[in-house]
């Protein structure tokens, strides 16, 4: 007997691809997890290959062969796929959005298709409706915003050429700044001169630059500096401080001009805070962006998303499907 596919739900980051199959009535079929998503280094149909592999394993383990418009490898050629809600990194402008969408659509993979930014999907997958904003600080930091009308507020979010400041890497990358002319006698003294050598078995800033430089360290490293910085902050050293304040800045400045834009701001709305850095919820980070919001936009209301999101692109999905709201519930219900 074939399987009917309501919404295939893709949530596609740099490092992995999450995918799930979600039936009419919001049952969650079949799951997959694949490589990351990476058209600028790869090219666009190399990233969509490692896109096929997911759907392949996840179409492959459905109780029943599914096939017309949405076949997906060899799968069967019985029943129907349905909607394509693909939320990925990289793309950051809508004309990427686009042609991504098109080359998507090239596979055939269902009847229709949307590609989102993935920021969207964990907005989505925090919200019962399509209404907030959600920041998102990861590697690097990203805002978008959205209401049920379809209105969104988004940033290019390409990093410093499109004016943003911060993430896990522009941390790291700051922190190491402030270290080096500390070190050397250009900047003021910080204790980041001796714990970032430090993190890694080194006895100085030269030694760290040197092994950066070379290659002894990878530079895919600097990530671990991000929580040497917040330990050193919070231990009272004023120019760590200064960073994670900063940072603490820059979210609340993306939010409220999200909220702005979409007319949010003088009314109750959430504002989701997600990614590596934000979800670990540094006391001294998260509590600051509550405080600085509260006085910016009195009315938002602030929590860390701990949905997938994938379940965010899933419910984007079943937005544009017009699904009952029981759906919807029903969905969410098996991810909480």
């Amino acid at each position: 007997m074939g399987v009917n596919v309501s919404v295939v739900a893709i949530d596609a980051g740099n490092s992995k691809t999450d995918v799930a199959l979600i039936g009419e009535d919001g049952t969650v079929l079949s799951t997959a997890r694949g490589g990351g998503f990476q058209p600028p280094y790869v090219g666009v149909e190399a990233a969509l290959d490692v896109l096929a592999g997911a759907l392949d394993e996840a179409f492959a383990a459905l109780p029943g062969p599914v096939g017309s418009v949405g076949s997906v490898g060899s799968v069967g050629s019985v029943g129907s796929v349905g909607h394509v809600s693909a939320c990925l990194a990289n793309a950051d402008l809508p004309v990427e959005e686009a042609e991504l969408a098109e080359a998507l659509e090239a596979r055939g993979w269902g009847a229709s298709v949307q590609v989102r930014n993935d920021t969207f999907a964990i907005l989505r997958a925090g919200v019962d409706e399509p209404r907030g904003v959600a920041v998102v600080c990861g590697a690097g930091i990203n805002c978008v915003g959205m209401v049920p009308d379809g209105r969104t507020a988004r940033f290019p979010a390409i990093g410093r050429i499109s004016g943003d400041w911060g993430g896990g890497a522009g941390l790291a990358e700051e922190a190491l700044w402030f270290a080096a002319r500390a070190e050397d006698g250009r900047g003021e003294p910080t204790e980041l001169a001796r714990v970032l050598p430090g993190h890694f078995g080194l006895d100085s800033m030269y030694a760290l630059i040197e092994a950066l430089h070379r290659g002894t360290i990878p530079l895919t490293r600097r990530h671990e500096l991000t929580p040497v910085l917040f330990a050193t902050a919070l231990s009272g050293d004023p120019v760590a401080g200064a960073l994670v304040e900063r940072l603490a800045q820059e979210v609340v400045a993306m939010a409220s001009v999200a909220l702005t834009r979409l007319g949010l701001l003088e009314e109750e709305a959430p504002v989701l805070l997600g990614g590596s850095v934000l979800a670990a919820r540094h006391p001294q980070l998260n509590d600051r962006i509550a405080e600085l919001l509260a006085a910016r936009a009195p009315k938002a209301v602030v929590r860390v998303v701990s949905e997938p999101p994938v379940l965010g692109a899933a419910l984007l999905g079943l937005d544009v499907t017009g699904a009952a709201p029981e759906v919807h519930r029903r969905l969410r219900a098996q991810y909480a």
